[in-house]
């Protein structure tokens, strides 16, 4: 690995662990968006309903943008492939992008459905 390549990877890894860290705040605010939807089953708080959704369009619009770096890193690996490269390195690079591709489009999904469902009848994580 030369100097170029081991300083990209280094670089990816900060981002990564920020990354991390974005996730850490994500699951803490998700203990949050429970105890809005708890509040709004158990009181019928209207207004808790509506902080809850709003919190999971949050939640959602931020997982979507960490998505999205993850889907362009998986395009970026692909675009480097060599014809040199082992079959299997093709081969795992090729369903990282897919798999990359899938949790991007489910991320989109999610968002929708938090958008579109006003009566807070669906459930919804992110995983």
């Amino acid at each position: 690995m030369g100097y170029k390549q081991l300083q990209e990877k280094l670089n990816e890894l900060k981002i990564e662990e920020f990354i991390w860290i974005v996730y850490i705040g994500i699951i803490i605010y998700s203990f949050y968006s429970n105890s809005l939807e708890r509040k709004y089953y158990v009181y019928n708080d209207l207004k808790s309903k509506e902080k809850y959704r709003k919190t999971l369009i949050i939640i959602f619009s931020i997982l979507i943008i960490v998505y999205l770096y993850f889907l362009k890193d998986s395009y970026d690996s692909l675009k480097s492939i060599k014809p040199s490269d082992s079959e299997e390195k093709k081969n795992l690079t090729y369903l990282s992008f897919i798999g990359s591709l899938l949790i991007a489009i489910s991320g989109f999904i999610f968002l929708y459905i938090a958008f579109k469902d006003e009566n807070v009848d669906v459930e919804i994580a992110f995983n």
